[in-house]
Parts: structure tokens; sequence; C-alpha cells
């Protein structure tokens, strides 16, 4: 029967340590003792209910997180369930996934004892027992299925070690132990069975309304098909609602995930095709496909999204996204990323979206408003920039002429930018003054992207201001990246869900070209290297030829910081609303909000800065 313990640094040389310790001891064994009570009441594993956010962690399943969050005490209570428990794992967060610089808690056997741990990995990826203990260890349970693994976790910490785990992405790592290791400092994680998987932890505590009698559902899903044997996937498939399909509400929407394949299954879309054609080719096939039609790119107004992880999406009891009837496609397109590092062949799949819908329209159609950048190559990203910064600009000019008086309430969003993408924040602001932030993601990735529900709906008038900064890394890149539709171009877009719709589909914004102009005439006349400013130039190739030193990138920076912008105040049929919208100045904001400061709560107990040993006494517990 293996221990299993607790490991810290050095013990410090206090003459109260003895105290601590004992302290430590009696109030870590009473919490375990209190766990492993309600679980054994409770059946051989804790209820599903009490972790209501679920993910595996890896693409075999072999490592499966159950957390719930607590608001009052600001803290996450994770369940790890081990299914092949071989010689212990790891488990963490970081900055975008990787190894080194992580936050980690760590469960490792000798081959006669068992140890858990908050660790810490170095530049280098050397673990190192984190002299503060924030992963509480609250039980073990073993399962037929495996073996739980019971633990809290405050937001924020105070330990420079830990990750402060906020708003928006965050990034789990995983690892897997081969065999027994003697001390933590022996673990080599570049050899171990590892990965990263990428959640919302901090989901929003928000009432789920109630479903109306008479709802209707409609499954879109992939027809069976044979997920491809390479790691990216994007499968496209068109369906077609009914001849007589009438206005309908879609007022909650949910994944339907093939059984054995929610490892496989990344992200889901569903979007409804433009009314301007009469019908769309039916398809079903790869969306990079050669062979596929021209008109599914013209399938782009999205109807539902969702991300490994996400649960169900349900629509305010004032709203619901309209769909069928006058003006309005019978075609869809479901679009379903697989993400298969394993290659697994001949994996069989008909996942997607189960649409909920009534007939008994709700008060307010909601509508979906792009914020952020136009599309254009204007907007440009030098090369071997860490933390470059584009912003786009809903204008209160376009606010106020084209919201109601009452405004509008904003209950989601998705971000979206493309592969350089690492933050994105959209702020509304009112007279000048940042009022809120209205969705941020301070750990970004372009491979999870979903729609989601706000903690809190955000209203907004006319004259208000929505400010859409998306922060971009090209250290990897040797050309300049421009703005465009290509993967390798990029984006930034904030796509806030609302009611009640308005005729208001795009507010956007980008530098005007102009004044872009200038900068080149500038680049020209201070660098040796001519670049070529003639009209037929195109601006991706006027931007390709600049030599980026530092003087030319500062200038591209100030540029984008302080000239006049080019307003793209746009209803649903492109067109803009009456007005002068180019030219336009910056709005002035003279009080930005203060950046969030990491709380330090109170701890429940006392965290040891030395090794403690723990017991716990669960029985049988089969290593290897």
């Amino acid at each position: 029967l293996p221990s299993m313990q607790t490991h810290g640094s050095t013990p410090c040389p206090c003459p109260s340590f003895r105290l601590r310790e004992l302290a430590s001891m009696y109030f870590t064994m009473v919490a375990v003792f209190l766990v492993i009570l309600v679980v054994a009441l409770q059946g051989l594993a804790p209820r599903g209910t009490y972790f209501p956010y679920k993910v595996p962690l890896d693409p075999q399943g072999l490592l499966e997180l159950s957390w719930n969050v607590s608001y009052p005490e600001q803290a996450l209570y994770f369940q790890i369930l081990i299914r092949k428990l071989k010689f212990g794992f790891l488990f963490g967060m970081s900055d975008r996934g990787e190894f080194e610089n992580a936050d980690l808690a760590v469960l490792w056997t000798d081959g006669h004892s068992s140890y858990f741990g908050d660790a810490w990995s170095d530049a280098q990826g050397q673990l190192h027992m984190d002299s503060q203990q924030d992963y509480q260890l609250l039980g073990a349970q073993k399962a037929p299925e495996g073996l739980y693994l019971l633990f809290r976790r405050a937001f924020s910490t105070c330990d420079p070690k830990d990750y402060f785990i906020e708003d928006g992405t965050v990034h789990l790592i995983y690892g897997i132990l081969e065999s027994p290791v003697h001390s933590l400092h022996t673990i080599n994680i570049s050899t171990m069975y590892r990965g990263l998987q990428r959640v919302q932890l901090l989901k929003p505590n928000i009432t789920i309304p109630d479903l109306p009698s008479d709802v209707k559902t409609m499954e879109i899903t992939t027809p069976s098909i044979v997920i491809p044997s390479q790691e990216t996937t994007y499968w496209c498939y068109i369906t077609e609602l009914p001849d007589s399909f009438t206005k309908h509400h879609i007022i909650m929407y949910e994944p339907v995930i093939t059984e054995g394949n929610e490892a496989l299954v990344h992200h889901m879309e569903i979007f409804q095709c433009t009314p301007e054609f009469d019908s769309i080719p039916h398809y079903n096939g790869l969306c990079d496909s050669k062979m596929k039609p021209e008109r599914l790119n013209y399938c782009r107004h999205v109807l539902a999204a969702w991300a490994m992880g996400a649960q169900a999406f349900y629509y305010p009891e004032e709203a619901g996204l309209a769909f069928g009837g006058p003006g309005s496609s019978r075609y869809l397109r479901l679009e379903v990323h697989y993400h298969n590092p394993l290659i697994f062949k001949g994996r069989r799949d008909s996942s997607g979206i189960r649409l909920y819908y009534t007939d008994s329209l709700r008060p307010h159609d909601a509508g979906i408003m792009e914020l952020g950048l136009v599309y254009t190559p204007v907007m440009a990203v030098p090369p071997g920039e860490t933390s470059f910064i584009l912003t786009g600009y809903c204008t209160d000019k376009c606010t106020q002429r084209a919201l109601p008086a009452n405004g509008i309430r904003i209950f989601a969003s998705q971000l979206h930018t493309h592969l350089a993408g690492r933050k994105v924040v959209t702020v509304l602001s009112r007279d000048g003054r940042e009022q809120q932030v209205v969705n941020a993601d301070g750990h970004y990735s372009p491979h999870f992207q979903e729609i989601r529900m706000l903690k809190e709906v955000v209203s907004v008038f006319p004259g208000d201001e929505l400010i859409t900064s998306c922060t971009y890394n090209t250290e990897d890149r040797s050309k300049v990246t421009v703005g465009g539709f290509g993967i390798m171009e990029e984006m930034c877009v904030n796509y806030v869900h609302y009611y009640p719709q308005t005729q208001l589909e795009l507010c956007k914004s980008a530098v005007d070209p102009g004044y872009l102009h200038r900068y080149f005439n500038l680049v020209n006349r201070f660098n040796d290297e001519e670049v070529c400013t003639c009209p037929q130039v195109s601006v991706p190739q006027q931007f390709s030829s600049i030599p980026w030193n530092t003087f030319n990138r500062d200038v591209l920076k100030s540029l984008y910081s302080f000239a006049p912008i080019s307003v793209h105040c746009n209803k649903s049929s492109a067109v803009h609303f009456p007005g002068e919208w180019e030219k336009q100045p910056l709005p002035s904001i003279t009080k930005t909000l203060q950046e969030p400061h990491p709380h330090c709560p109170p701890t429940l107990g006392p965290h040891p800065a030395a090794s403690v040993p723990v017991p716990l006494n669960l029985g049988d517990i089969r290593w290897g």
C-alpha cells in the first residue's frame, strides 16, 4: 500500500517551523478525511454534477479533466480521471502551452511510495518543487474506470511561480510518467507522453433559462464520414432546410459528438449561406479541396459555434436567433475541425450541432455585429515582432447613426484572428472614458475559437464607442503580415451577439490610405533602399519592399496611433449608413480602465514551505 505525500522544498530554519508543520499536517489530513468520507458515501467517484465542465486532456482519452468554479471562493476545483495509471502524471498551465516556465501539479511514485506536489518548471524544462504549495490535494479515489484525483487551486496565489487564472483561454498541459522516479528533479519532461489542451476555465455563472414546451430540435451532423488520417482536417457539409420552413428562433444549441471521438472533434460551426443564391451545391468533403464548389465561400453567417470544453449555448429569454422565412437562405454549411495528432485510421464520425428552436417568436431577434478591423492590407504587422498591436474602432458617429435610442444589449462574443494573434480585447467607451471590457482574452489562440456567453450583459447606447485591439506575434516570420482573408494574412474581429437586431452589421475601421501613402514616401526618403510607391504597385508589394529596421517599425506604430481612419458603418446589404466616413479622427480617450491586478485572498490553511507527509490510506493503487 503506497502512501501518498506532498513534497515541498528544504525546511526554512525558522523556530516556528515545527508548529507550522504540525498545523499543516492536521488541516491537510482533516480536509483529506472529509473528501474521502464524502466520496465513500456517494460511491466510487464523485458525482459528475459536482463537476459540470469536462474535457479529455489527451487524444487517447487516458486523462479526463472535470472542474467547477467557485466565484465566492475565487477558486477552481479540479477532478482528473486517470484511466491507465502508470507511474504518475503532471498537469498544469503555461502562457501558451509550453512545458518550460509552467505551473504544475505532479503525482509520482518511486515504486514504493507516492507523492503529490505543487511544482514549476524553469526555462530549460527542469522541474522544481514550489516553496508555496497552492495546488491543494483534497483526495484520491480508486474506481473501476481508473484513479480520481481531486484538488483545489485559487485563481490568484500571488506566487511568482504560479499561473494567474483569468477570463479567457487557458492552455493546459499534461504528461504521463512511464517509469518510477526517485525525486521530482529526475523527471525528464522531454521524453514523456505529453500534450496540451485549451479550455475556458472560468465559465460564466449565469442563470440557464427554461426551454418552452413547444421547442423543437434539429441535428446538423456529418453523414458518417471517415475522419482523414492526418493531424488537421476541416470538413464541410451542406444541408438545407425544408421548402416551407417559416421564420423560427434558435434559442439554444449543444454539441453532438460521436462516442469515442470526443478527443478528436476540436471545434464546429454552422453557417447560413447568403440568400443571394437560389441554390447552393450539395457538398460533403474537405473544406480546402479543389473540388469544393465556389458558392460555399458565400456561407459565412454564423448560426452556431462550439469548441472543445464548451457547454450548451443559451440565448437570453428576451431574444432568439432568427432563421428560416423570407430573406433567409435555406442552405446551411456545417464545418468540423478534426484534430488527429495520433493519426487514427478508419474512425467514423457523425458529429455536429443540435439546434433547439421554436416558432413562438421571442420579443427580439438577436443580431450579430462585426467589430474590429476591416479586411484590408493597409493594416500590417512587420516581421520579427513579439507584441505588435493593431486597433479597430466602432466610432461614436456610427453608433449615433445606427443604434436605436434605447441601445442594444451584448450577451455573447466570439473573438477572431488568424495565426499570429495572441491577445484580443474589446472595450466600451462613453464620452471619451472607458467604461468596461466587453470581452478579453489575454492568452488567445486561433486554434480555440468559441462563442462565449458574457458574465454580464453589456449595454451600448447611441454615441458609445467600441474599441477592439489585437496583439500579434510574428517572431517566426521573415516577411510582413498584411490584413486579409488568407490564413497567413491577419484579421482582428469581435463578433458580438446582441439584441434587439438592428441594420448595423459591421462597425470597423482601417487607417486612411492617404496617410499610409505618406508613410511609404517617408520610408523611401529616409532609407537607402528604394520603396516603390507607384500607383500600379499594390499595398502588400509596397510593404514587402520595406527594410524593417527600428525606424521603419516605430514610424508605422506611430502612424497607426494618430492617423485618421476610414470607418465602415455598414448595413447587412454592405451599404454604408448615410454620412461622412473617410478621414475620421481617432476617438479621444481621456480615461482608461485600470489593468486588473491579481487578488491575493486569505488562504484556507497553511501552505507548507517544506516536505509534509500526507498518508491517505486509500487502499492499493497499482502502479505500472
